[in-house]
């Protein structure tokens, strides 16, 4: 039993030893890591003041009531000065509040601003009032800069013709779709980036502001010449195509504007 005891006694002794030498061991792989530790720790000061550098100017992107209310006098002033008093009514509180709420972010982006401001003013009269549907609100959260102006584009029901740029086998009815809905938009009014004018139609679509019915497209051939003109390789490309015995082709189509999309785009986008 005392032989037992003392095995019992030196293994609690190995044990106690073990983990004693292995805390005090600690320090020195701490030492050996302190240096990395340390450049971690400055790598992260320098991306979080960066951050916050970057985010500085937020502060001043975001607006105040007193500059929205500011904005939003002059600017429905200046849209309803046409209109007789007696027909500029309160607007519905569940456009004018969001709208008010939705300026404070979108404030510094002129051409969001102004559907806001077009929006409640279309609200003020009571001749247009029926026209501001609160699900415009929404819409126009959707809306990048860029969008907005594209649809300036569509007043009063406009279409416009765009293809998709197809290459495929010389005699095979099968083809990959290079581009979809290429169009020259980019041509007729300034966008910040007219490389997005395809996915700014696939959104716009979305949100039911415009249309690409399938299979149609518009019947007079002239319209789409210089489209497909420009939408054609350059020489270079051209040559490697005729190589490989491929081909260009173009399915026609066209743009327009839903029911839905009238309304908003000649009531407070135009």
């Amino acid at each position: 039993m005392a032989e037992n005891q003392e095995s019992k006694e030196s293994n609690v002794k190995s044990t106690v030893d073990a983990v004693t030498g292995l805390v005090n061991a600690i320090p020195i792989y701490q030492d050996v890591l302190q240096p990395s530790a340390q450049q971690i720790g400055k790598s992260l000061e320098t991306v979080s003041k960066t951050v916050n550098i970057a985010l500085a100017p937020i502060k001043l992107l975001v607006w105040g009531y007193e500059r929205i209310e500011e904005y939003l006098s002059q600017s429905i002033s200046e849209k309803l000065k046409d209109i007789p008093p007696e027909k500029i009514i309160t607007p519905s509180p569940l456009i004018a509040g969001p709208a008010v709420e939705a300026l404070k972010y979108a404030g510094h982006e002129e051409e969001l601003r102004e559907l806001y401001s077009k929006l409640i003013a279309t609200a003020m009269n009571a001749d247009t009032s029926p026209n501001a549907h609160p699900s415009f609100i929404d819409v126009i959260r959707s809306l990048s800069s860029d969008e907005a102006i594209l649809l300036k584009l569509f007043k009063d029901g406009k279409m416009f013709p765009i293809v998709d740029i197809i290459i495929a086998q010389k005699g095979d009815s099968r083809y990959s779709v290079l581009q979809s809905n290429f169009s020259e938009f980019d041509n007729l009014v300034l966008l910040k980036y007219p490389n997005l004018i395809p996915s700014y139609l696939d959104n716009l679509c979305r949100l039911g502001l415009l249309n690409i019915p399938q299979g149609i497209s518009i019947t007079d051939d002239s319209k789409y010449v210089s489209l497909e003109e420009n939408a054609t390789p350059p020489a270079s490309q051209k040559e490697i195509i005729d190589k490989a015995n491929l081909e260009i082709r173009f399915t026609r189509k066209l743009v327009t504007t839903t029911n839905f999309g009238n309304i908003f785009i000649n009531c407070i986008v135009v």
